[in-house]
Parts: structure tokens; sequence; C-alpha cells
């Protein structure tokens, strides 16, 4: 039909005047294929639809525009804002800035708000929890026999030290306090209800979720976190008062046992033996003293300050729960800080546990080999000469011998050091038994073994090439002097003691004749009292320690070993085998009160 029908128009066309024709009709199109209809038809939907389209999405843009200024403004505040009716353009010209000026505004009255609605709270639910806070009801279900703050501070099921509480019913540690933490669900799961938060010391009800204020709690904060003022500081050392534990048992304040967790006896008695040195003790049981001191960042050596610090003030505690302490975190900042050369599992040296432990407080409380001092090096520190000769070799002839001594390296020179502490050395043990076939066990005067710093005894030091004459001569005499008596000495095979006993006086130990005689002059006082004696029993590898203490209150001695503290008398010190001493230099307004 198509092809009929277009011959026909065309040649009506062609008869029809061109004046006739109208200008608007278009006459070609009809003439057009289907084809091409289809094609101008799809063109044209597709361009109405596009039309659409486009139109649809400005709509939409600028309800979304509209829109956002009252997400913004919800999400900022709480509080709701009326949108006053604006022209659409005007809408669109403020659109960008709108929300910030918005958010900001309603901000301003919100913080203009919280005064007043503080102020409301006072009278609806805030008042509740404060009731709540003064008379919780579930005081009674603490049980301080079971509270431990000795040691670290982790989560017992997350092993996180973030936001750790203890429970006061059960003495276990948990954290955090919101509805999923290891702290509530314990709370709900075994209606254990009142928790510590180990590091803000505030008190809490679980799973209510709110503060609990009561001056009854203050003793469990004092064990968590002892403190004490310079007048009871003062007064350490004056009293002999008996503290009672909360089973009832008594004990002196700084007479206290520490637990050997499996091998750390060593590490306990040299801990002992210096929370008994008043200078050292009344220097960290105020925290003030050393809490601002400067380190580098990442720098542990700080933790054993703060360890030691919190041991001391447990150990002189007069209201602990118990009569024996922890030293729990103390050895762990020891393991670390020494890189693991001191551990808990394995016997080690007192004498190296020490000499370590003194040089590292001193190097973390910011002292130096020579300008800075601290508390450690005022206390502790003397100084002395050593004179040193060099031998020729042994083989050499006497000739060539005689020949070397006159030449300069082989003459005495002359060097002035300081020292912590005193190595004395005991004589050679012998080797065979008397006639009852027991062995024999020597003994030696203390004055006998402190030749060795006269000035005049020399004693050969054989080195891998050359050997040494050395002579000693002291110069300054410390507040505290520690004696070390060597009886440890160790081959390519095995470890082996001396089991030489010393003959020591309590007191009254003189040292003016070590002194150089111009030294002598200056030094007034050159007595010395024996204040702690620690002692190691039994095979070197194998062996345990224990330490002899005089209370400075009472005038008495105690004896102990790990848990176990009892009184001795002065002159049953002597007969051990003493291994490490502490003497305390006389003042000359001091007078003996000691009685041994």
């Amino acid at each position: 039909m198509g092809s009929v029908t277009a011959p026909l128009l065309i040649g009506r066309v062609r008869r029809t005047p061109a004046c006739l024709v109208p200008a608007r009709v278009a006459w070609p199109v009809v003439a057009m294929s289907s084809r091409s209809k289809r094609e101008s038809r799809g063109s044209t939907r597709g361009k109405r639809e596009s039309e659409s389209r486009g139109s649809s999405g400005r709509l939409k843009r600028e309800r979304d525009r509209e829109r956002e200024p009252e997400a913004a403004s919800s999400r900022g505040s709480p509080v709701r804002v009326k949108r006053e009716a604006e022209p659409a353009s005007a809408r669109e010209a403020q659109a960008p800035a709108f929300p910030v000026v918005r958010v900001k505004r309603e901000r301003e009255a919100d913080e203009d708000s919280e005064p007043e609605r503080e102020v409301r709270a006072k009278n609806g639910r805030v008042d509740s929890e404060d009731r709540r806070s003064r008379h919780c009801p579930y005081l009674d279900t603490i049980n301080r026999s079971v509270l431990d703050f000795d040691f670290e501070k982790l989560c017992s099921i997350s092993l996180s030290h973030i936001n750790a509480y203890a429970c006061l019913v059960c003495g276990k540690y948990f954290q955090g306090r919101g509805l999923k933490s290891h702290a509530y669900i314990h709370s709900v799961q075994f209606s254990h209800h009142v928790f510590l938060n180990l590091h803000t010391l505030k008190f809490y009800c679980l799973p209510d979720n709110y503060e609990i204020i009561d001056s009854s709690l203050e003793d469990i904060t004092y064990v968590l976190k002892p403190t004490f003022t310079k007048q009871q500081i003062a007064n350490l050392d004056k009293q002999a008062k008996l503290s009672r534990a909360y089973d009832g048992t008594t004990y002196l304040p700084g007479i206290v046992g520490l637990n050997n967790i499996k091998a750390n006896d060593y590490a306990n008695a040299v801990l002992q033996a210096l929370s008994n040195v008043p200078p050292l003790r009344n220097y960290f049981l105020e925290e003030d003293n050393y809490k601002n001191i400067k380190r580098p960042p990442g720098d542990i050596m700080f933790l054993l300050v703060q360890r030691f610090g919190e041991l001391m003030r447990k150990l002189w505690n007069p209201r602990n729960f118990k009569a024996h302490v922890s030293p729990h975190e103390m050895l762990q900042a020891v393991v670390l800080c020494s890189k693991k050369t001191f551990q808990i599992t394995k016997q080690g040296d007192g004498v190296d546990f020490l000499s370590w432990f003194l040089n590292a407080l001193h190097s973390a409380l910011g002292g130096t080999k020579k300008k800075k001092k601290t508390i450690v090096t005022d206390v502790f520190q003397g100084s002395m000469r050593i004179f040193t000769k060099k031998l020729p070799h042994p083989d050499l002839p006497a000739e060539e011998k005689e020949q070397l001594l006159h030449n300069a390296e082989y003459q005495e020179t002359m060097v002035e050091s300081t020292f912590m502490y005193l190595t004395l050395d005991l004589p050679t043990a012998p080797l065979y038994k008397d006639e009852k076939e027991q062995l024999i066990i020597p003994q030696v005067p203390l004055f006998n073994i402190l030749a060795k710093f006269n000035g005049i005894t020399e004693k050969e030091y054989k080195t891998y090439k050359e050997n040494f004459l050395k002579r000693f001569q002291l110069t300054k005499l410390p507040p505290y002097l520690i004696f070390c008596i060597k009886r440890f000495t160790k081959n390519n095979f095995f470890v082996e003691k001396n089991p030489t006993i010393v003959n020591f006086p309590i007191t009254n130990v003189d040292l003016r004749e070590y002194l150089s005689e111009e030294v002598q002059a200056v030094h007034k006082n050159t007595t010395y009292d024996l204040i702690a004696n620690i002692v190691h029993d039994g095979k070197p590898s194998e062996g345990s320690y224990r330490i002899h203490v005089l209370h400075h209150g009472t005038g008495k001695w105690y004896e102990l070993q790990d848990l176990q503290v009892t009184d001795i008398l002065p002159q049953m010190i002597t007969l051990s085998e003493a291994y490490i001493q502490i003497w305390k230099r006389r003042d000359n307004d001091e007078t003996n009160q000691q009685g041994a």
C-alpha cells in the first residue's frame, strides 16, 4: 500500500500550485517510509523521556538539598528547630552555608541550655543516683579477706590492663563496666555487685552502674595505694607499735615477709635489706620525690623506680589486710629491665642482683657516673685510691725482670675511684678433715679481711696476659656501708662455695685505721653498727637466702625467710655464713641502743 500511494501523492503535489500549499504543512514527512517514521518517533520519545528524567532529577536534588539542613541539625543536637518557610530560590542560594550555620546555632543553644538542664536534673534522675550512691545495699557483700592488690592489674579473662576493675566480693580482676564488658557479665552471672576501679580508685555498683560513695571503703583504697605524710615518715623509727591485719595476726610495719613465688628468695633478701635503710626508705615512701623526674620517651627503666616505691609503701603499710606482701609486680619489672638476667623461676646471686639494682636505680633517677648524684649515691657511695703495679712475666729470667721493673710501664700508678660496696676476700678453705673425720670449718675475724683496704696490703690479680699488684686505701666513708663477702669462686667446671665463718661484732666497728692520715682529720665519725645481714645457706646453685634485720623502733633483731618472720638473739647472727652486710655510720648525737 505504501508503494502505491506514494506516487499518487507525489503526482498530486506536482500538479498543485505553490501558492495554494500551506507553509506549516510538512509534506515530506508524509512521504517518508515506515522505517524513518519509527526512527523519528523513537528520537522524539527519547528526547521527551530525557527531558522528563532531567526535570525529575532536578526536583529530587532540590528536595535532597532541602532535607540536608534538617538531617544535620538532628545529628548535631537533640533540640528540634522548626524550619522557616522560604522561597525555593532563596533556599537554593543559601543551601551550601545553611547546615553549618544552623548546626552552630543549635550547638550554641544546646550549650546555653546545659546549666538549665543540670538545674532541672537535680530534682529528677540524678537525685535517685545520688541517693543510691550514698546508700548502696550491697556493701555488706564485700569480702576483705580475699582482697589482694599485690599482683599485676590485669583482667582475669582478657589479660588486658586497660580499665581494670577489682570485684570486692571474690577478689578477681575484670575489664570494663559497659553492657558487654567482663565485669558487667560477672556481676550478672554471680551476683557480685561492688567493683573498684584500680586506676581511679572509685567504687561502682554493677549492673546498676552507679558510683558508690561511702567513707567505710577508705581502708580498701589505702591498701591499694598507701600514702605517708612527712610526720608519719619521721616517726617510723621511733615507734614500736604492732599493727593488726584483717585476719587478726599482728606484725611490725617494715618487718614483713615477702612471698617466694618460685626461686626469687635472693631478690627478696636484697629488697628487705634496702627497705630497712632509713634514708632510702624515706625517699621512696613519698612519691612526690621522684614522680616528676623526666625520662626519655620509651625508657622502661623508670618502671623499676615506680615498682620499688610501691613495694616500699606496702612493706611499711600499718593498715594492711595481711601480714605479708607479694613482690610480684616488682619482680616483673626486674625481669623486664634486666632483660631476663634475673628471673623469678631461676636462682640468682644476691651480690650480682644488688650491684645491678643499685646502679639501675641510680640511672633511672637521672644520675650519672661523675656529675649528677641521686639518693642512691648519697647513701651508699664512697671513694678509695687504687694503687696498681704491673708485674713482669714469671717465666722471664731474674735479670730481665729487674730491668723491666725500672721501666715506666712497671711503675706504680694511683687512681681515684668510687664504690657502692666493698668486696671482702675470704682465706682459702682447708681441703682435709680433722682427726674426727669431720670437715674443719674455719673462722676468720672481720678485721683480718678488712686489712685489704689499709693501703699497705697488696694482692695479686691475674689476667689472661698480665699480672698486677694492687692495694687499696679508703678516702671517703658513706653513711651506709655495704660489705660483700666473696664466698663463691667460679672455674671452668663448677662454682665452689667457701664455708668460712666471719666473726664480727654487731656494733662499734671503727674503720678509722683504713683511712689515710689526711682523710682521718676530715672524717669525725668512722664507727659503724650492723643493721642488716644476708645469709646464704646450702649449695651454691641450690641454696636459699635469709636475712637478719634490726628494727630501729624496738632495737630488736628479726630473721626473715620468705614468709616466716621470727625474732633472734644478736649473738646468733655471727654464727651464720654471712654474705651481704649493711652497716650504718653513727652520728655524734647517736647512742648505741642495740645492746649487743
